[in-house]
């Protein structure tokens, strides 16, 4: 361990790691004062971050040029996963209104997906975009088994699915189905491959809190079967992010862990908060955004993540 700064700094477990990060890069906390911030998405155009408050049911904005916080959204139905389409739109996963929603250049929202086969979602919880424009999320029970993050509610569908929304007959279809609470999603630069956590674990005894691998087959719409990739060595995987060199940097309880392609634990950036999520930003794709239970931190690496 080195770089130590106010309980922060890194953790090289592979030679590997350390061609990764600048070991003299401070690892910042940009802001604090949330409850459970997730979902950071970043929109370059503008050069801002946002990311959720969840149980503060706001979404909020970091401007880069001049480092100001102020409320972007506000009730946002207990918005969780953020993401930016091709055409730079904003798409959320609502907890409380149970539904993927996209907000439109005017700022109205578009429901794009907030039932399946008749029956209310879950609870959305994090959203990719694939370059064919189709939208992938997760949807767990997170938001119904409590009032702190949405509202009480008995599943409608009775099983905790992944799922992918399709741009022209603009439809879902359930993808995966054998998850207990599927949580992040990102995949391959290469799209090859979906990694999906599942943080089954959190509610169910010796549930899972795994990182599984399913391969996409030449449709680009079919996934294969799930192989774990990787299981959490510090408490659950949460949301994650891959680098343009397929490693792969994801949430832990003490920070943010990084693989390598094979699913080894190579290094991790030590966080003093349990951490949600990740996303890449900056001008050059070259700044983690960490957001980390009632924080967000930022960290120059020397990689460059991939927009998927």
């Amino acid at each position: 361990m080195f770089g130590k700064i106010d309980g922060t700094g890194y953790e090289i477990l592979d030679p590997i790691f350390a061609d990764c990060i600048i070991s003299h890069a401070k690892i910042e906390r940009l802001w604090s004062g949330g409850r459970w911030v997730e979902g950071p998405a970043y929109f370059p155009a503008g050069r801002y971050l946002i990311w959720s408050d969840i149980p503060n049911n706001r979404i909020m904005r970091w401007d880069e040029t001049d480092g100001t916080v102020s409320v972007f959204r506000d009730p946002s139905n207990n918005a969780n996963g953020h993401t930016m389409d091709q055409q730079g739109r904003l798409i959320s996963c609502e907890h409380l209104s149970r539904r993927v929603s996209r907000t439109e250049f005017d700022g109205t929202l578009k429901v794009i997906a907030d039932s399946y086969l008749g029956a209310r979602l879950n609870s959305p919880n994090d959203v990719v975009v694939k370059s064919d424009g189709s939208i992938w999320f997760t949807d767990p029970t997170y938001g119904i088994i409590m009032d702190y993050e949405g509202c009480r509610a008995e599943s409608q569908i009775g099983t905790c699915n992944v799922y992918r929304w399709d741009p022209e007959t603009q439809k879902i279809e359930a993808m995966a189905t054998d998850y207990i609470k599927p949580n992040g999603l990102a995949f391959s630069p290469d799209e090859t491959a979906l990694y999906i956590t599942d943080t089954g674990g959190t509610h169910e005894p010796n549930g899972p809190q795994h990182m599984r691998r399913h391969m996409i087959d030449s449709d680009g719409k079919t996934l294969g079967v799930g192989e774990i990739f990787a299981t959490s060595t510090a408490g659950y995987f949460d949301g994650f992010r891959i680098d343009t060199g397929n490693r792969i940097w994801t949430s832990a309880m003490d920070g943010v862990h990084c693989y390598d392609s094979a699913g080894c634990l190579i290094g991790k950036i030590l966080i003093p908060e349990i951490v949600s999520n990740v996303c890449f930003g900056g001008l050059k794709g070259n700044r983690l955004f960490i957001t980390a239970t009632s924080s967000v931190y930022a960290v120059y690496l020397n990689v460059n993540g991939c927009r998927l």
